[in-house]
């Protein structure tokens, strides 16, 4: 049985080495247009990433196209979200955390992973803010992330 898997194992090495020929074969434009397609598909700048280096074979789109990333193709063709997407993950993380705490008051340690989250968020928000990626009055309350999460 051992045998059969890395049979198996040499297979999958070969298609990966055929797509990662393919990825040479690629021109710019054309990998700019897969990450718009991957961007309407809904997909966020971090996973079109992680889809270009496993699918394509494209491993750095940043050094192929002399320093423009996945994030500045997205503005330019007015894909990319209001909210840079860390900061949005750290929202929803801090949603389920409040849920969480709604239900259970004597839990404690999710009590102080609440309280960290928060302190990421206004962190980054002032970090944001400061850059110009979100207003200079922009404030973090739990029920506005409620509602941007939903």
């Amino acid at each position: 049985m051992g045998g059969k898997v890395k049979v198996i194992k040499m297979a999958k090495k070969k298609e990966l080495k055929k797509e990662k020929k393919n990825a040479d074969s690629l021109s710019i434009e054309e990998i700019e247009e897969t990450i718009v397609s991957l961007a309407n598909a809904g997909h966020s700048p971090s996973k079109i990433g992680l889809i270009l280096r496993d699918e394509y074979g494209v491993k750095n789109f940043y050094e192929l196209s002399n320093g423009k990333s996945i994030q500045k193709v997205l503005s330019e063709h007015e894909l990319l979200g209001e909210m840079p997407e860390d900061l949005l993950n750290l929202i929803r993380r801090s949603v389920i955390l409040e849920k969480h705490l709604n239900k259970n008051k004597k839990d404690f340690s999710a009590k102080r992973g609440y309280e960290i989250t928060v302190s990421k968020i206004r962190k980054l928000g002032k970090y944001y803010s400061k850059n110009g990626k979100l207003p200079l009055d922009w404030k973090y309350s739990a029920e506005q992330a409620a509602l941007l999460v939903k």
